[in-house]
């Protein structure tokens, strides 16, 4: 029999665990990369002779694939993908194909904030009992860890881009931590199209399996109604009380299954504000269901450091704060950020606008922030929304820069806060990259 070709769009993280998963799995496997395929990645093929190619696409070699993988980051607009599907030739995720090729209990977290801070919280609970992995939009690749270490449980992080790919794929525990605008570049400027991407998390699972999802959030308990899913709902909520899920009261979260309860006090929690409340409930939720013990659950959320580039708090210097969210890459983000200031702030902000609308911001804006820096390379629309609320509005489109003008501007008790509601790559390649530079200006003062 000939074997069955795969073949791979995109020769990063995902695309390579896929490839070498493919390849364990007898199939014969091509990687195609429209850019440059990192050195590192490059190696890890040709050691396991792999072909792939870099800077191009050969559609002869690509369209006669049995079934692509195509990178999250490859829009369906894209000509090649285009004449993939007309072929009829199976386009998945790493995700979708990855999951065929274990029997490992999934627990999968979307969203449009707080699912990286929620996966990595969740797998934290979890490691202390169980042997699990934490993947998908976050660390090594799923498909490599299946590849390599075969878990018997799995946290995945997961994109909506990722949910656009999956057809079978089934999370025994689905996460929905919120859904905002975000990405309407890739849905046709359609709200309801991106919501439905999200709940893509939930459209394979059965009544034996799980929803957990914030019911605060009318987009997710409208989409609900109007929708119904199979699986059992277990809603978190901060204002109501919830019969079966979890719910705040008196400091206290409340979680109860199928009349198990547990309850732990917010009062140790090490992160802070509103929005880690609701996700310390989402991970605990998750840890109750698979049987972590109370004690471990308590103990995780009061040692649990935080994911890098969220609310990290990297140095104070003059006894101002320095406090990198790179990662709020949408207004939504920004607003739990500025939210959770407790003095008076100096908020860099900008990069690529996705459509933004920065309304939800002026309170905070109008309360808690003295001084704007502009950080992107178009930065009119900050102006005409902010340029009225502060005394000091200034533009750059150097990082180091940036920071320099805040400390010239941020006064001992004060914050500085990197929260840019926007992209990154006008003038960075990743959200991480613009992280990074902020703490190295930061520790270069």
């Amino acid at each position: 029999m000939k074997k069955q070709r795969l073949v791979i769009l995109g020769g990063g993280e995902s695309g390579v665990g896929t490839a070498l998963l493919g390849k364990a799995k007898g199939y014969d496997v091509f990687v195609s990369d429209k850019g440059k395929i990192k050195e590192n990645y490059k190696e890890v093929l040709i050691h396991n002779e792999i072909e792939w190619e870099d800077e191009q696409h050969s559609e002869s070699k690509i369209l006669d694939a049995d079934v692509v993988m195509k990178s999250p980051g490859i829009p369906d607009k894209v000509a090649l993908v285009k004449q993939i599907r007309e072929k009829g030739i199976p386009v998945v995720s790493e995700i979708e194909f990855a999951s065929k090729c274990t029997n490992a209990t999934i627990v999968g977290i979307t969203g449009s904030n707080g699912k990286t801070t929620t996966a990595s919280l969740t797998h934290h609970i979890l490691k202390q009992e169980l042997n699990v992995g934490l993947a998908g939009n976050i660390g090594d690749s799923f498909a490599k860890q299946i590849l390599e270490k075969d878990f018997d449980n799995y946290v995945l992080e997961i994109s909506s881009f990722q949910l656009d790919d999956i057809k079978d794929f089934k999370p025994k525990i689905a996460v929905i931590t919120n859904i905002t605008p975000d990405h309407l570049d890739r849905y046709d400027y359609k709200f309801e199209n991106y919501i439905a991407s999200k709940f893509k998390i939930a459209m394979n699972q059965t009544k034996d399996d799980y929803l957990v999802y914030d019911a605060d959030d009318e987009v997710i308990t409208n989409h609900l109604k109007n929708n119904p899913v199979q699986s059992t709902l277990l809603p978190f909520s901060l204002t109501k009380t919830i019969e079966n899920g979890a719910y705040l009261k008196n400091d206290n979260i409340i979680i109860t299954i199928e009349k198990s309860q547990i309850i732990m006090p917010t009062s140790n929690l090490t992160l802070e504000g509103k929005h880690n409340v609701k996700n310390a409930m989402a991970s605990s939720t998750v840890a109750h269901l698979l049987k972590i013990r109370k004690q471990t659950i308590r103990e995780s959320l009061e040692n649990f450091q935080g994911v890098e580039h969220r609310l990290e708090e990297v140095l104070k210097i003059n006894k101002v704060k320095y406090i990198n969210d790179s990662k709020a890459t949408n207004v939504n983000a920004t607003y739990f950020a500025l939210e959770s200031m407790d003095a008076p702030t100096v908020w860099i902000v900008g990069g690529v606008d996705k459509g933004n609308n920065y309304e939800e911001l002026f309170r905070f804006v109008n309360e808690k922030v003295k001084a704007i820096i502009c950080l992107g390379v178009d930065n009119k629309k900050l102006f005409e929304a902010f340029g009225n609320m502060v005394d000091i509005i200034v533009e750059t489109e150097f990082m180091s820069e940036a920071v320099k003008i805040a400390y010239k501007v941020a006064e001992s008790g004060d914050n500085v806060l990197l929260s840019p509601a926007c992209a990154s790559f006008d003038l960075f390649e990743n959200y991480e990259d613009r992280g990074r530079q902020f703490k190295n200006a930061v520790r270069n003062l």
